[in-house]
C-alpha cells in the first residue's frame, strides 16, 4: 500500500515506541500513587510535560494532557465559555465553518443546548479567516474565538498571531486547534500569542489516543472532566503514562527534525500539484497555493464522486482522503469545500493527499502515472 494519508494519522516512530514500551510493564505504576511505581510514573508524566513545554515555550504548568485532539478543542470550547461567562456574563462564540468538527460541533451545542450564541466567520477563497473577519465579528459580549492554525481539509494556514493579537486587544479568550500544524508549523505559544491551543498526539508520529490542552496561566477554563485532581484539577482521571511519554517525545522530534522533514515533503507536494493541475482537466487546487502545510496537496474535480475516487485509489493500492478523514463515506459535500464557494459537482469530487517521512519521489510519481485514468474511470461511473 502506497500510503499518502498522512493528515489522517501517522505510524509511531520506533523512538516514540521505544520511550513508551518501558511504561507498560517496567514502570506501570499509577502516577497518583504513593509507592516507588507510583513515583516513577508520576516522574515521567513531569518530564513529559516538561518537554512539551520546552517545544511551546511555556511554563509545564501550562499543560494538560488528555485523551486526543478532539477532547483539547471540547475542554477548551466548553471550559473557556462557560468559565468566562460565569465570570463576566460574556456569551457569544466566534469560529468559522471550515473549523474541525471537533470545534465547529462544539460551538453548535454550546448555542443549541447551553445558551451560548454563535457567529460564523467569514473565510476568502482559501478558506482562511482574515483579521479583517474577525476585527468585524468582535463585540463586548464575545467570550471566546477559535480559529484552527492549520486546515485538515485544505491546508491552509491562519494568521494565528494576528487573530490573538485581535483577541487580546478586545479582551476575549483566543484558541487555536494546532492539531494538524504541530508537525510541520511553530508551536511556540509567545510567538503565537494564544492563550488555548489543541494538539493531537498521532499526528506527528505519536501514539493514537492522546493529546494535550496549552493553557495560558490566568485563564479561566471550567473543568469537563470531574473526578480525581489530575491535570491541576482540569482533567480528571488516571494519566495514561506511556501514551503521554510517547506524545511528548514525538513532539520533540518533530520540533527537532522539522526542517529536515519540511525539505523532504514540500518539492514532492509541489511536484504533485503541478502534475495534477497540468495533467487533469476540471482540476482545481483547494486551499492556499503558499500559505499551506508543506506536505499537504487537495484539490476537487468536476463530476466526480471522491468517495468512488477512494474506493478506486485503494484498489489500486493508494491511500489518501477525501477532505476529513471524518468525512470518508458521508455522500454530502464537507462543509469546508462548499465554504470556498464551489458547487456541489465540483465539491463532491475533493480529493487530499498527504506526505510524510516515508514517502519517496517513486510513491509520488506512480500516483501521478495512475490518478488521471482513475478520475477519467470515476467520471464515466459518475454518469451512469
Amino acid at each position: 500500500m502506497n500510503y499518502l494519508d498522512y493528515a489522517a494519522t501517522t505510524p509511531v516512530d520506533a523512538r516514540v515506541l521505544d520511550a513508551m514500551l518501558p511504561y507498560f510493564r517496567e514502570f506501570y505504576g499509577n502516577p497518583s500513587s504513593v509507592h516507588r511505581l507510583g513515583q516513577k510514573a508520576e516522574a515521567a508524566v513531569d518530564e513529559a510535560r516538561e518537554k512539551v513545554a520546552a517545544v511551546l515555550h511555556c511554563s509545564p504548568g501550562e499543560i494538560l494532557f488528555t485523551s486526543c485532539g478532539t477532547e483539547s478543542d471540547n475542554l477548551a470550547l466548553r471550559g473557556g465559555a462557560f468559565a468566562n461567562r460565569n465570570s463576566s456574563g460574556r456569551k457569544w462564540i466566534l469560529t468559522s465553518k471550515t473549523e474541525h468538527h471537533a470545534v465547529s460541533k462544539t460551538a453548535e451545542q454550546l448555542a443549541q443546548e447551553n445558551g451560548f450564541l454563535l457567529e460564523w466567520l467569514d473565510v476568502d477563497e482559501f478558506g482562511m479567516v482574515t483579521p479583517e473577519s474577525l476585527g468585524r465579528a468582535v463585540c463586548d459580549d464575545t467570550a471566546l474565538a477559535s480559529v484552527m492554525y492549520a486546515n485538515n481539509e485544505i491546508g491552509s494556514i491562519n494568521p494565528i498571531a494576528a487573530l490573538a493579537g485581535i483577541a487580546l486587544k478586545n479582551k476575549i479568550l483566543f484558541h487555536t486547534d494546532a492539531v494538524q500544524a504541530a508537525a510541520y508549523l511553530d508551536v511556540n505559544v509567545e510567538t503565537l500569542g494564544v492563550d488555548l491551543m489543541s494538539l493531537g498526539g498521532h499526528k506527528f508520529y505519536g501514539p493514537k489516543g492522546v493529546g494535550a490542552l496549552y493553557v495560558r496561566k490566568g485563564t479561566g477554563l471550567l473543568p469537563q472532566m470531574t473526578g480525581g485532581g489530575q491535570e491541576f484539577n482540569l482533567r480528571a482521571g488516571t494519566q495514561n503514562v506511556p501514551y503521554i511519554v510517547g506524545f511528548a517525545e514525538a513532539l520533540r522530534l518533530a520540533h527537532m527534525e522539522r526542517e529536515n522533514r519540511t525539505a523532504h515533503v514540500q518539492p514532492l507536494r509541489d511536484h504533485l500539484i503541478g502534475e495534477i493541475l497540468e495533467t487533469i482537466p476540471d482540476s482545481r487546487l483547494t486551499g492556499h497555493p503558499q500559505k499551506r502545510l508543506p506536505n499537504h496537496a487537495s484539490f476537487v474535480f468536476k463530476d466526480v464522486d471522491g468517495n468512488l475516487l477512494l474506493q478506486l485509489l485503494d484498489a489500486a493500492g493508494f491511500a489518501c482522503s477525501s477532505g476529513s478523514a471524518c468525512k470518508t463515506g458521508n455522500p454530502e459535500p464537507s462543509e469546508v469545500i462548499t465554504s470556498l464557494g464551489y458547487s456541489r459537482d465540483w465539491a463532491l469530487g475533493s480529493l487530499r493527499i498527504t506526505l510524510g517521512v516515508d514517502s519517496t519521489p517513486q510513491h509520488v510519481d506512480s500516483f501521478l502515472q495512475t490518478l488521471p485514468g482513475l478520475v477519467e474511470k470515476a467520471r464515466k461511473l459518475n454518469q451512469k
